[in-house]
Formats: structure tokens, C-alpha cells, sequence
């Protein structure tokens, strides 16, 4: 039997087709992620989720991205959350505690357990086209651990488990992942000094940790971040210690992976590196060719990644509250009143696809 209990999937659309399901029940995923594409309303969206919980012999992961701000996959459904940029701006606790709580309300009555957010990104190139724009809480670390750490907390105190991104510095990057490679020219002892500042301090409030997709040769000439033995294992599990998070890579369906790696090895490179769960976000065509390649690695590591998503699955995710009408409306209702003081400047410049997904 094909196993893809080390796989996080993506679907097509916002109902499961009957190969999906199909597929979904042969492999087993660790869970699945949703995108603007699977959301409709959110009693679908709700259906939805209990769909895939069905078809799962244990509570599988339910992710989204819900950063607030241009990464916002319910904007169809429900009020924008303001972005950490202008909650960063304003520097008011309270209102970045609102915003976290309403985003865990609104997606715990979705069904999902997990968000991928908050970015620990430092912002270096604030006018690059890296796919960051609009998305971090500033440059600063201490700002950072200040106001994410913050709306990290605030969120999983109603319901959801977090996951920071993109480790070990997604701000590094000068170009879109979604598109290519990006390189940096970042040291070790570079990102010790800030990048990684912000992921130590904030340890044990996270429960789960992104890589980048980004190339740091001065680290690792062979492979990037998300791929690298260097990067994950050695340096975040091993040196900073995150040796009981659950660990991920970015979707592996990125031109950055995609350009240079077939379906198959891009996923056993990814397990081999450290990581519990590769990411395929969109070519789910891919799934068992990928689970199968997963097959091909030694025992005792795949043991290892099994072992710690299922201690994640056990200990941190919660099953979701029953649906209600009046929950939904109030959340909407609050968060609408609360992005209503945060207007968000239009951006001219062309945006990264993540806004779009």
C-alpha cells in the first residue's frame, strides 16, 4: 500500500472529485491545504473540510494561509484582516491581538487547525518583487518578536496551531521563489546575528516551522534551504533545537523547486534534509508518484518524520466547533469594524501570484 502520511496536498476545486477522494483515501496524506480556488461560502468551505476529515483514519491537518492583508485566502467570504505591515505601523497591542483572535475564530469555524503564519521574515529589500511585499512586520527583530509574537500567541489561544515562515530568512531573497531560485550571499553568522533572532525567541509558543526556497551557497553550495541536510537538520534541529517542531517545505509546485527538481526527488530530497511533510500545492496529479518515491527512503527516517506529525496531530490539533451562523456573523461583523480602521494603500506594482492562490 502507497503511504503518504509525509505529504501535505493541495486540491482543485471547492468540492472533492471523485478521483480525489479516491486518491486521498489510498494515500492517507498527513493532511491538506486550501487556496482561494476550494473557497466559495463558508458553509461549502465547512462542508469541505469535513469532507477531508471523513476520508482520514486519524484528525489530519487542515491548513491555510491567513496572514491578514493580500494573503487572505477567504477574502470572498469574510472582512480582510489588516496586514502585519499596518498593524506593525500602528504599534497597538490590541488591535494585533483582535486581528489574531478573529482570524482563529473565523478559520476554527471553517474547520482548519492550522495557519501558515506569522512571517518571521526580516524585511531587507522592502521594493524587491520577493513575494514579501506587503506581508512582514518590519526589519527590526525585536519588532518583529514584539508584534508576531504577539499575533502568534492571540491565534492559537482561539483554536489554531501556528507555523512561522520562511526559515532561515525569506526577507533575504531579491526575486519570487513562485517563479525562480532565489540566491543570497548570507552567512551562518549573518543570519545568526538577526534572521534566525526572531524563530529562537519565539521557540516555544510555534508549533510548526516553513523553509524557504532559497538558495544560501555560503551555507549550503549543493541545495536550497528547503532541501539542504545543512540548513534543516544541522542547523535548525540540531544547533537551534527545534528537534520536536514540525518542520515543512514551502510547495515544492514553486518554479523554484520545479526548474531543477523532477516530482520524486524533489520530496525525497526534502524528508532526507530533515523535513516532516513536503508541500504539493497544485499538481495533486503528482501525489502517489511522490508517496511512492517517499517509499524508496530508509525506514528509520521516514520512521522519525512519521513519528513527530503524529505527535503533532495527537497534541496540538483540536477537531472544530459546530457550525454556527451567529459565531460566523459576529467574527465578520468584528473583523469588518476592525480593518475598516486599517485601509491598506493600493500597491501598483505587480504583485507575486501567493495573492492569488
Amino acid at each position: 500500500m502507497v503511504d503518504g502520511s509525509l505529504l501535505l496536498l493541495g486540491l482543485s476545486g471547492p468540492e472533492l472529485t471523485p478521483d480525489e477522494a479516491s486518491l486521498f483515501r489510498r494515500l492517507q496524506p498527513a493532511g491538506y491545504i486550501l487556496f482561494a480556488r476550494n473557497v466559495v461560502s463558508p458553509e461549502q468551505t465547512r462542508q469541505l473540510t469535513d469532507d477531508l476529515r471523513s476520508l482520514s483514519h486519524t484528525l489530519p491537518i487542515l491548513a491555510i494561509d491567513q496572514e491578514g492583508g493580500r494573503v487572505t485566502r477567504t477574502k470572498e467570504i469574510a472582512p480582510v484582516a489588516p496586514s502585519a505591515p499596518a498593524l506593525a505601523a500602528r504599534r497597538n497591542m490590541r488591535h494585533i491581538a483582535s486581528a489574531a483572535s478573529l482570524t482563529g475564530d473565523l478559520l476554527c469555524l471553517l474547520g482548519f487547525n492550522l495557519n501558515f503564519a506569522p512571517v518571521l521574515d526580516l524585511d531587507h529589500f522592502p521594493d524587491s518583487h520577493n513575494s514579501l511585499r506587503g506581508r512582514t512586520w518590519g526589519r527590526d527583530p525585536q519588532r518583529v518578536i514584539d508584534y508576531a509574537g504577539h499575533w502568534n500567541r492571540w491565534l492559537r489561544k482561539h483554536g489554531l496551531a501556528s507555523c512561522a515562515k520562511h526559515f532561515p530568512a525569506g526577507g533575504r531573497a531579491v526575486s519570487d521563489p513562485h517563479h525562480d531560485l532565489p540566491s543570497s550571499p548570507a552567512t551562518l553568522a549573518e543570519l545568526l546575528r538577526e534572521d534566525v533572532i526572531p524563530y529562537t525567541a519565539l521557540m516555544p509558543e510555534l508549533d510548526a516551522i516553513m523553509l524557504a526556497h532559497i538558495d544560501f551557497p555560503n551555507i549550503d553550495s549543493n541545495f536550497p534551504a528547503s532541501l539542504s541536510p545543512r540548513i534543516v537538520r544541522r542547523f535548525l534541529r540540531d544547533q537551534l533545537g527545534f528537534d520536536r517542531h514540525i518542520i515543512l517545505t514551502d510547495d515544492l509546485d514553486m518554479g523554484a523547486i520545479t526548474q531543477r527538481y523532477g516530482r520524486g526527488e524533489d520530496v525525497k530530497l526534502a524528508i532526507s534534509a530533515g523535513n516532516d511533510l513536503a508541500m504539493i500545492c497544485h499538481r495533486i496529479d503528482t501525489a502517489e508518484t511522490a508517496a511512492r518515491s517517499l517509499a524508496e527512503l530508509p525506514r528509520a527516517l521516514t520512521t522519525e518524520a512519521r513519528e513527530r506529525v503524529d505527535h503533532f496531530r495527537c497534541k496540538t490539533l483540536r477537531p472544530p466547533p459546530a457550525w454556527s451562523d451567529k459565531k460566523w456573523n459576529i467574527a465578520c461583523a468584528a473583523l469588518a469594524k476592525l480593518a475598516a480602521e486599517f485601509p491598506e494603500p493600493v500597491d501598483p506594482i505587480v504583485l507575486s501570484p501567493v495573492q492569488d492562490y
